[in-house]
């Protein structure tokens, strides 16, 4: 863990201790910065249900995944500089082998975690073959999109803004380390209740949420959460299971 100052008056990492407070962060730019792109993934999950309700063609649902990932993928660029907590790769190594060793042990949880009262729900997960066959392409925009934007767009979401504000209104000036337990608790459940898989997801977003607290660094959860992403799409891939995508 890394060392830390008295808390009493250290900042969260990467904030100047001059930031101005924010009163109702809710309506500040810096809390709608985090949502946005939130914001929109969650639109275009909710048009896919709608389109496969109204009984759109497959092929134009297979393509709404592209069309998600872009439209967030926009949006973290052209809002990056409001992220100044990303702004520079900080981890130090141990901080990365323990992010990645996390990322690595949700995977096997979410594949292990699948008995029917386990799930909320269902779905066939996304399918990327085409005529019987994987479409490169498809599962390429997929593969990375979960494992390169996604995480940014989540953590960004639920550990920076939202298990923040909870803590404090204003919560650029809160240190991850001092996120109180109800601060920590709701965003996980919700985080969980967000998939298909809950209980998976409560633990991937406890595993996430107690990566932030303790290297109070964003970048932590982020490459957990990438890591996830990225090795269950490859067992996806491999698999056949497409339930998990």
């Amino acid at each position: 863990m890394t060392e830390r100052h008295d808390k009493r008056s250290a900042p969260a990492a990467g904030i100047s201790p001059t930031a101005r407070p924010l009163g109702r962060a809710i309506l500040e730019r810096a809390a709608w910065v985090r949502i946005l792109p939130f914001g929109v993934f969650i639109f275009f999950l909710v048009l896919g249900d709608l389109l496969a309700w109204l009984g759109a063609a497959r092929a134009t649902l297979l393509w709404l995944y592209p069309l998600q990932s872009g439209a967030v993928l926009a949006l973290l660029i052209v809002l990056w500089r409001e992220y100044d907590e990303l702004h520079r790769f900080t981890l130090p190594i141990p901080h990365m082998l323990a992010a990645a060793g996390v990322g690595a042990i949700v995977t096997v949880l979410w594949v292990l975690l699948d008995d029917s009262w386990m799930i909320a729900g269902s779905g066939p997960g996304y399918d990327p073959r085409v005529d019987g066959r994987i479409d490169p392409l498809l599962a390429a925009i997929r593969l990375l999109g979960a494992t390169l934007v996604v995480p940014v767009m989540e953590e960004l979401f639920w550990r920076s803004f939202l298990m923040r504000w909870i803590a404090r209104a204003d919560f650029r000036l809160v240190d991850p380390a001092r996120i109180g337990f109800k601060a920590f608790v709701l965003p996980t459940l919700l985080f969980g209740v967000e998939h298909h898989l809950w209980l998976a997801g409560v633990l991937a977003g406890s595993a996430y949420g107690l990566l932030y607290l303790r290297h109070r660094n964003l970048w932590s959860p982020v490459l957990g959460h990438a890591v996830t992403n990225g090795l269950l799409g490859i067992w996806v891939l491999a698999t056949g299971d497409w339930a998990f995508w």
